[in-house]
This record gives structure tokens, C-alpha cells and sequence, in this order.
């Protein structure tokens, strides 16, 4: 072992035992949880807090406090502010946001630096044990399993799902460089949750910077600086979720089966079906024209699951061609359906399987694929949907 890597070994804090392990992690699930709450808050931005933060943040840059307008959405705040220009360009308007970016990325090195994120950073790549409880009894580490089950956790609900289906929405070359605040919660509370359950000791003037992001978090939307200008949303009027099956880390996603999943205060709003993304006549006004007219393949299957399988082959008049036991998909059958050619355009016909992977609530969706017209067996169409012949097919053990 090197000087340097003796040095690190002491300064690494000696894990605790599995005795111990289990009630920290079991307030680390309530500050997760006290986090999640202020991303998912649809209460009054408090304007005081939020405007006092970002002028703290500009003070830092040694910049005076911006001129704030607040907007009631993030497409509202899109129509106001240009977006960020090609990296080549250096005007003032967008130095402000340059900054910051930098500001708040070496803030993160060094907070990574004192919780040694070097030590775990490893055993993030792998997804969280099905259950933490046990792994900690069995002696897993619990900064990796604080670090699954917390950072990654806000990161998949709140940044990639809530808020990246919002932002899904908005064009991307809209944009421009912004921050999330309620929605910056997975780092955020990750290094809370280091600060308050493992002991981790920040620099006085780290932390202070941080208590500033701290603070966006429980106070505003996403916020766009723009020179002596900053531009702040309102926190939505309401946020539709629903828990996601069988999650051992109180996972929730975006989904509300009569109306919109995120509603700003100007109307605007979001339509999500168990976490996905979809226009709003899926969830308030499916038909089987509708349908029959979307080409993507996601939404087209929320707008059947929406009508149900069995209303939506009714409905469209479906012809029941063939079905069979799914050889690729033990305990499923396999169904074809004829079209009806006057609503679906080009001759074609629906093969209605079972999805082989299990999904993250523990259920298997059923999916329908346009398969060609000459095909009368359901499994000579599922090979097809695979580059393979019936017989070849017939011969997998398990799809996916």
C-alpha cells in the first residue's frame, strides 16, 4: 500500500456495524422522504427565500441581485428567455449562467472529495439489493446502499421522471441552460444524507453554498439566469403520482388515469400513463381513430391500456385470426388479429403477445405489433418481430 493510499484508508470513516447500519438507513429513508416532498410540492413558491438564494448565488460571482420575474410555467419562462448561444459565444447575457455552472460544479467536487465518493462510486453502477434491510444484515455497505437509495432513487423519480417528462415537453433548443430547484433534490440530498447519518464534516464555506441550493429546493420552481436578470417559475398546482409496485424505496411515478399528471398555474400541464409521457386525448379521449393514427409505439399502447384490450379489439372490430401458447414467453398466448383495413390504411394485421421482461411494479404489459398481412400463425408473426422463422422462434427458451 502507498503513503497515498494509507492516508486515504484513515481518513475513510470505519463503516458501522449491521446492528448499526439498519436504523441509520432507516433515517436515511426519512430524510429521502422529507426530500421527496418538497420536489413533489405543489404549496406557493416562497418568493422571499428562493430570490434571497439566487442573490446569494450571484454574490458569489460578485454580481449585484438580478432583476427576478417570476413565470407560472416552464413553457411560460421558454417565451421569455433566449437560449444558451454556441460555447463559442461570450456575451454577458449568458456569462451569469457560465458561472454558475462552474460554481456549482467544483462546489460538487470538493463535497464528493469529503464523503470519499471515490471509495463508492463502484458500487453505484450496480441497481439497489431488492431489499436493504437484508443486504445490510448480510454486511453490505451502507454508504453504497444510502448512495442507491437515496441520490439514485430522487435522481430516477424526480429529475428523470417528473421532471424529464416536463422538460420532454418544451423543445429542447428552447431551453438553454437552467436549474431545477425543486427538482435538484437527488444531489441535494445526497450529500444531506451524508452530512446528517454518516457523519460526513463539509467545509464551513461549502456548506453555506450548499444550505443556498438547499434553500431553491424548498422554495421554487426551475429558474433560468439570464444576466442582470433571473427568470423563476412557480411551483405546479398539482402533481399526480402513483407508487410504483413492488419498490422497496418508495418509489412513485408520474400518473393520473383522468386528466393531466402536472398542472402549472397557468393551465399548462402535463399527461403521464404509469410514468410515460402521452398527448392528452390518451388518458381524456382515446378512440380507435386516435389510435388507430399514432404512430408511436408507447403511446399507442397507454391509449389501448387507457380503452382496454378487450373494449379497444371490440371496438375496432378486430378479427381473431389465430392464437397460440407463446413458446418464447412460458404461460402466454400469442393472438392475431386482422385489421380492419378502412381504419388502419395498408393491409396488416395486430400479433397481441405478453412483454417477456418484468416491469418495475412486477406486472407484464400486453403489446400489440403490426405485423404483415400473409402471416396466419401467431408464432410463424412473433418470429417475424425478431428477425427469425416460426420454427426458430419456437425454439427460444425465453424472450425478452
Amino acid at each position: 500500500m502507498s503513503a497515498r493510499q494509507r492516508r486515504e484508508s484513515r481518513r475513510l470513516p470505519v463503516p458501522p456495524d449491521p446492528a448499526r447500519a439498519v436504523p441509520l438507513w432507516a433515517r436515511a429513508v426519512e430524510l429521502r422522504t422529507e426530500w421527496l416532498n418538497h420536489a413533489l410540492c405543489c404549496a406557493p413558491a416562497d418568493r422571499d427565500t428562493a430570490e434571497n438564494a439566487i442573490t446569494a448565488l450571484y454574490a458569489l460571482l460578485d454580481r449585484p441581485r438580478p432583476r427576478f420575474v417570476w413565470v407560472p410555467s416552464p413553457a411560460a419562462a421558454v417565451r421569455l428567455v433566449p437560449p444558451t448561444p454556441p460555447a463559442r459565444v461570450t456575451d454577458e447575457l449568458w456569462r451569469v449562467e457560465k458561472q454558475l455552472a462552474t460554481l456549482v460544479s467544483r462546489l460538487r467536487d470538493r463535497l464528493d472529495h469529503a464523503i470519499h465518493d471515490h471509495w463508492y462510486r463502484y458500487a453505484a453502477h450496480f441497481p439497489p439489493p431488492p431489499d436493504p434491510v437484508l443486504a445490510l444484515r448480510s454486511g453490505a455497505d451502507l454508504r453504497s446502499v444510502v448512495t442507491r437509495g437515496v441520490h439514485d432513487v430522487l435522481r430516477a423519480v424526480v429529475r428523470e421522471s417528473v421532471a424529464g417528462l416536463v422538460r420532454a415537453a418544451i423543445p429542447e433548443e428552447r431551453l438553454g441552460l437552467w436549474w431545477g430547484g425543486q427538482h435538484d433534490v437527488d444531489w441535494v440530498a445526497h450529500y444531506d444524507v451524508h452530512r446528517r447519518v454518516l457523519d460526513a464534516r463539509f467545509d464551513a464555506a461549502d456548506a453555506e453554498q450548499w444550505q443556498l441550493w438547499a434553500a431553491l429546493v424548498r422554495s421554487c420552481g426551475w429558474w433560468w439566469p439570464r444576466g442582470d436578470v433571473c427568470v423563476v417559475v412557480e411551483r405546479p398546482l398539482a402533481i399526480r403520482t402513483e407508487p410504483v409496485a413492488g419498490s422497496a424505496y418508495g418509489e412513485v411515478r408520474l400518473h393520473n388515469p383522468t386528466g393531466p399528471a402536472v398542472v402549472f398555474p397557468d393551465g399548462w400541464s402535463v399527461h403521464a400513463w404509469h410514468g410515460t409521457r402521452v398527448p392528452a386525448w390518451v388518458v381524456e379521449s382515446p378512440t380507435v381513430e386516435l389510435i388507430a393514427a399514432e404512430r408511436n409505439v408507447e403511446v399507442r399502447r397507454c391509449a389501448i391500456e387507457r380503452v382496454g384490450w378487450a373494449a379497444f379489439i371490440d371496438q375496432a372490430g378486430l378479427t381473431l385470426v389465430g392464437r397460440a401458447d407463446d413458446p418464447g414467453n412460458p404461460g402466454c398466448e400469442l393472438r392475431l388479429y386482422d385489421l380492419p383495413y378502412a381504419r388502419w390504411g395498408a393491409p396488416t394485421r395486430l400479433l397481441l403477445a405478453v412483454n417477456g421482461s418484468v416491469e418495475r411494479d412486477g406486472t407484464r404489459r400486453r403489446y400489440g405489433l403490426l405485423v404483415p398481412p400473409w402471416f396466419d400463425d401467431p408464432v410463424d408473426a412473433a418470429g417475424w418481430s425478431y428477425g427469425l422463422t416460426g420454427v426458430q422462434y419456437a425454439q427460444l427458451r425465453r424472450r425478452t
